[in-house]
């Protein structure tokens, strides 16, 4: 039987995956839309193809049609429902759209650096708050703190929390169905099904961390700090979903395909209505349709030598 650990290590795994999308930025070089559009387009496939084999069909197996499909509608409505009760900051191509209660303003803070300064010059607003304590300019040669640059640094700190919540709102929102289906599957005694999933749900992070590092680069944070929080924003709520997952269905025995359903029905959710609409509209229909297939026949293969 799978223990915690193991769904901790395998799930840590798989959102560690996110952090790989992210090393393009080391190059500096400005990715096209194309190929942004392309990265969407095969996370979706894989995401598709995870929830249709990896989820429905083994709850399927393991209970009725109508226990998979009532927890499908609960999973796509419960993300519906998120994404309009949580503020968030929905990461676009070069740009942030507010969603859920975020503003405007708060989208607008993430204003896009200028190109010639982001190699040489940590801007973001995302720079911890320790930081901002290192540096003397806010002392005077008598050693005395200037209030109003306290006051300033205060309000950025205040400032930069916000946006870390709205963004951690989003990510929240996108990642953890996907940690929930990790859990549930080993839950269920699911081991060939819980790998097949970590192992799609991984490869679906690179092109996903890589959507989420393009515009956050732009604000000019440091190629190191992207990294860094794009590998958070797959590697944490991935874990703690799982973990929630596995809990929840080892708790409630046959609760599985409800669980599956639902996650499913969430990240179902997700392509519908992120993945596939940011991937369109910018001229790039084909290079997205052609790489969700490529993603959806990608699947399939690694389902089929898996369970081999």
């Amino acid at each position: 039987m799978t223990t915690l650990p193991t769904v901790v290590a395998v799930s840590g795994v798989t959102g560690l995956a996110t952090g790989l999308g992210a090393l393009p930025v080391f190059f500096r070089t400005r990715v096209t839309h194309r190929v942004y559009d392309a990265a969407l387009g095969l996370a979706a496939g894989l995401m598709v193809a995870a929830s249709v084999f990896g989820l429905i069909l083994p709850g399927m197996e393991e209970g009725t049609l109508t226990a998979v499909m009532t927890g499908l509608l609960l999973g796509g409505i419960g993300l519906l429902a998120g994404n309009y009760a949580v503020p968030h900051l929905h990461a676009q191509y070069r740009e942030w759209l507010p969603e859920g209660g975020a503003t405007g303003d708060d989208a607008a803070a993430m204003a896009v650096s200028d190109e010639t300064e982001r190699p040489d010059h940590e801007l973001s607003a995302f720079a911890d708050p320790v930081a901002a304590g290192e540096s003397a300019d806010s002392t005077d040669s008598a050693g005395k703190a200037d209030p109003s640059e306290s006051a300033d640094a205060a309000a950025e700190r205040e400032v930069t929390l916000r946006k870390a919540l709205l963004i951690g709102g989003a990510i929240t929102l996108h990642n953890a169905p996907e940690g929930l289906a990790i859990g549930v599957a080993f839950a269920s005694g699911l081991e060939e099904v819980a790998l097949v999933l970590a192992v799609v749900i991984g490869l679906q992070n690179v092109p996903d961390g890589f959507a989420f590092a393009v515009p956050m680069a732009d604000t000019g944070m440091s190629n190191l700090r992207v990294i860094w929080y794009t590998t958070l924003s797959g590697l944490v709520p991935q874990v703690v979903a799982s973990v929630f997952g596995f809990l929840l269905v080892s708790v409630a025995a046959g609760l599985f395909p409800v669980a599956s359903g639902f996650a499913a029905g969430a990240m179902l959710a997700v392509v519908f209505r992120e993945l596939i609409p940011s991937s369109h509209g910018h001229g790039h229909a084909d290079a997205a349709t052609g790489a969700f297939l490529v993603g959806f026949v990608l699947l399939v293969v690694v389902d089929a030598v898996v369970v081999v």
